[in-house]
């Protein structure tokens, strides 16, 4: 099987920055697109930013010039730097991935635990 462990939420002043991480392991033959979507309380899931495994990335209009993903393929992370944080990013970020397990012909999506992003006014 495969796990997505999360880390680096936390709270922080408005304008401040943090550095979310989150680190695939288990069964993995391959990894494409990797990503980070946030939920906040009340709101569906919505996409923050994904990056393929080609390096092409993807941002949400609400966090372009703000926000940068990045991944390390070796290390199967991908990481997500987030500067200027306003109140309205707080929410729980969740790490998302498709991965080819080894041993199998297709890819299917896998999701972490989520890590809370607080940021206050």
């Amino acid at each position: 099987q495969v796990q997505l462990v999360e880390s680096g939420g936390g709270l922080v002043q408005a304008g401040g920055s943090l550095r979310l991480s989150c680190t695939a392991s288990g069964s993995i033959f391959s990894i494409n697109r990797m990503g980070w979507y946030r939920q906040a309380p009340g709101k569906q899931r919505d996409l923050v930013a994904t990056s393929s495994s080609g390096g092409s990335t993807n941002y949400a209009d609400s966090v372009k010039g703000r926000f940068t993903i990045s991944r390390d393929n070796v290390k199967n992370t991908v990481y997500l730097q987030m500067n200027f944080l306003k109140p309205e990013d707080t929410a729980v970020y969740y790490c998302n991935a498709d991965i080819r397990n080894t041993g199998s012909y297709t890819s299917r999506s896998y999701w972490g635990q989520g890590t809370q992003v607080t940021v206050s006014s």
